[in-house]
């Protein structure tokens, strides 16, 4: 009986581990693909369309304005909730920026723009599984998806798709770029994390810490600060 303590500590300590490894390893997936969809030039993802409009409008970076919807998005979680704001999301946020910035000094001159936006839909889909699959960092915008699917039973891709059409939307009004790849993402990268993260649990046989399998209440996500 002595022995149960030291070894739930141990256990602990390895289910924390693999949570980073797997919130790491989706960073890393979602910058290439992010960067990918930069090199492509056929349009970027529905965030970068409304920060580019605010930037048309207030003489702000584009970091600023991510920083600032990413504030907002956490204040409506966090209101909704009844639960202190999180700064793990702008970890994930300086760490993917920082990742993405380091990809583009690369020469990707080899890949062409559909090939380059075929594979930034497939990695932003996958990186977006893995990171809230950990419950560690996950993106501001996707801590409001989650509520919304825990507390109005909404399937994961339509509150998804939802949240990320108003961000489309609000952008293109203030004059923010809209293209092709701008339309593939808001489709196919929100709808293909619910089945990477399906296809991660069967598979890889990983526990999705932020999207309990059948949630029934809203405190069943686990977001770590």
């Amino acid at each position: 009986m002595s022995r149960l303590p030291a070894l739930f500590a141990v256990l602990s300590a390895r289910g924390l581990a693999k949570q980073l490894g797997v919130y790491l390893a989706g960073c890393v997936v979602f910058a290439a693909g992010a960067t990918l969809f930069i090199h492509s030039d056929l349009g970027t993802d529905p965030l970068d369309v409304l920060a580019l409009g605010l930037k048309e409008h207030i003489p702000i970076t584009i970091g600023i304005a991510q920083a600032a919807i990413a504030a907002v998005c956490i204040a409506v979680w966090s209101m909704w909730n009844r639960r202190r704001p999180v700064v793990a999301p702008f970890i994930t946020f300086f760490l993917c920026g920082s990742l993405i910035d380091l990809m583009l000094l690369t020469d990707m001159s080899w890949i062409g723009s559909v090939p380059s936006l075929a594979t930034a839909v497939l990695l932003c889909a996958y990186g977006s599984a893995l990171i809230i699959m950990s419950g560690i960092g996950i993106r501001a915008m996707d801590l409001i998806v989650i509520t919304m699917t825990l507390r109005w039973k909404w399937p994961f891709w339509a509150a998804k798709a939802g949240i990320e059409a108003v961000l489309l939307g609000l952008g293109f009004l203030l004059g923010g770029p809209v293209g092709i790849g701008t339309l593939c993402f808001l489709v196919f990268v929100d709808g293909l994390i619910q089945p990477f993260m399906a296809l991660n649990r069967r598979v890889l046989r990983l526990t999705n810490h932020g999207l309990a399998e059948q949630p029934t209440r809203p405190e069943a996500v686990q977001v770590t600060a």
